[in-house]
């Protein structure tokens, strides 16, 4: 009682009680005819940065999930260095080299420029701390108290700085899972291992150093990476591991939307999407009120499953090529992947606010910002993930429109190749006529010959049926089609009323090259 007392007074006072303590594990160096790793699969500049580091007499390893990967026999997507040079001492053997972050200090290594530069992530040897300040709040509320202070958590916990430098053995001690505490050695080719990493990775098993409800607390996010682990790798949660999950799971309300909108792209780009949402599922972390994700939970059924019919079909279709673009080392975009788990939310809004009597093109604007306030708020990145994400979706309502000066500057758009591909997925998944997608990707592969032919064919048919076809919406009452006179011309005395002001409305030209090139297009 007296010890509880005492606890709770310095927990008070300004510092947290020490959690139970983490093993700190035994060296064991494993030579390259026992851990097989292939050094073709190793990136060149991630080997020259440990040089670079070794070198000038410090230690250095390629740690964490690429050498897991290696082990495995695949090619690591990123490749993180560590080392017991202080981010200062990091960046001064490097002409390229920036000191990033508050909650952990790491170094990021800049290689090359434009879209074929290359980031190696360095962080310093961090030690177990023997004790934490305690912050009466959170990374915003408490910037403050968290001035000056090396290593502090919050009152449910979690780790808010984490910057105390210390000996490889404790640096190891304080990584999530076995399988990603290991150092590889590419001088020596040796691996360093203290917690049965090797062993774990062999047996595929995800398995928690330390108390797994501690660790947890102290980043409650390493839930999710043990979701995209188990899908991405096909492990299993070791069961004392998997045991404190659910009661962690409310934990994730402290952790900064941004940061999870982040984790959650991670999670859907690993090439295994539709198996991570099932691991996301079986966790409790979509459906039944989970309430971690927004997105997802606007993608989903309330039992977190995929709908059934068109929209099921359209996103497993979205997340199946986006798999298989990761498993071909191909680019895939997150504004594209998030545009088909948001359109229907869209849709159904767009419909709604277009049937209170609002024209087609500013009621799917407004659609959109309201999806966007809804579901992904103000985080880090919204400005340009919002702005392809809308060239995308208002790109719709112009693939409708077949004739004109307009169907030859919308094949040039920057973006075009992403909206065409919305559009291909929406005619496969049965929303729209497959014909309108045919017609497109005629018109941009064909001769000139060809798109003259194609647009005297749009014509011909639209002078048969003058509406052309539009997103899916609810029919007015009372609305009888014109049956003559070409569908470019004004609206005369023979067409509806409430469709005058539309059809005279000009449509709004962006000037060449207005698009971000930075994203990478959906399909090649």
């Amino acid at each position: 009682m007296i010890k509880k007392f005492i606890d709770k007074l310095f927990s008070k006072s300004g510092t947290a009680s020490a959690p139970k303590q983490t093993p700190l594990g035994k060296r064991l160096e494993v030579a390259a005819e026992v851990h097989g790793i292939n050094p073709d699969l190793l990136d060149e500049r991630a080997v020259k940065v440990v040089k670079t580091l070794t070198d000038a007499g410090f230690e250095a390893y390629i740690v964490g999930g690429a050498v897991r990967d290696l082990l495995l026999g695949m090619r690591p997507k990123d490749f993180d260095v560590a080392t017991n040079a202080t981010p200062e001492q990091v960046k001064g053997l490097f002409r390229r080299a920036f000191i990033i972050g508050r909650r952990f200090r790491i170094v990021h290594v800049v290689y090359g420029r434009g879209r074929e530069h290359e980031v190696i992530e360095v962080s310093t040897f961090r030690a177990l701390p023997a004790e934490s300040d305690a912050v009466g709040g959170n990374e915003k509320t408490g910037k403050a108290e968290l001035d000056g202070k090396q290593h502090a958590v919050d009152a449910s916990g979690r780790v808010l700085r984490d910057n105390v430098w210390g000996p490889q053995v404790e640096d190891a001690a304080r990584r999530d899972f076995t399988v990603n505490a290991m150092y590889y050695d590419p001088v020596r080719r040796l691996v360093v291992d203290y917690h049965g990493g090797l062993a774990d990775a062999k047996a595929k098993l995800l398995r928690m150093i330390g108390d797994p409800d501690t660790r947890y607390r102290e980043d409650p996010v390493r839930i999710v990476r043990a979701v995209r682990f188990a899908a991405k790798l096909g492990f299993e949660l070791e069961k004392k591991t998997l045991a404190p999950v659910a009661a962690c799971i409310p934990l994730m309300a402290n952790v900064p939307p941004s940061r999870l909108f982040d984790e959650m792209i991670k999670l859907l780009q690993t090439g295994h999407s539709l198996a991570s949402l099932v691991q996301l599922k079986k966790l409790g972390l979509v459906g039944q009120g989970g309430k971690v994700f927004a997105v997802l939970d606007a993608m989903l059924t309330p039992t977190g499953d995929m709908p059934t019919g068109v929209r099921g079909k359209f996103i497993t279709q979205a997340f199946e090529d986006t798999d298989r673009r990761v498993n071909e080392g191909r680019g895939v975009s997150p504004s594209f992947m998030l545009a088909c788990m948001l359109w229907h939310e869209v849709l159904d809004r767009w419909t709604k606010i277009r049937d209170g009597g609002e024209a087609p093109v500013p009621a799917l604007a407004q659609a959109i910002d309201a999806v966007f306030d809804a579901r992904i708020g103000d985080i880090s990145g919204r400005g340009k993930l919002a702005a392809d994400m809308r060239e995308i979706w208002m790109m719709q309502t112009r693939f409708e429109r077949r004739s004109g000066s307009g169907v030859f500057s919308l094949i040039e758009q920057p973006r075009y190749r992403a909206g065409f591909d919305f559009l291909r997925l929406r005619a496969d998944a049965g929303e729209i006529d497959p014909a309108l997608a045919d017609w497109w990707e005629d018109f941009a592969l064909g001769s000139d010959d060809d798109r003259q032919a194609l647009l005297a064919d749009a014509r011909a048919a639209q002078q048969k049926a003058p509406r052309a076809v539009r997103a899916p919406r609810a029919e007015r009452a009372g609305y009888e089609s014109s049956s003559q006179g070409d569908s470019d011309s004004e609206a005369g005395a023979d067409e509806p009323v409430a469709d005058a002001p539309a059809r005279k409305r000009r449509r709004r030209r962006r000037k060449p090259g207005g698009g971000d090139g930075a994203a990478l297009p959906a399909a090649e």
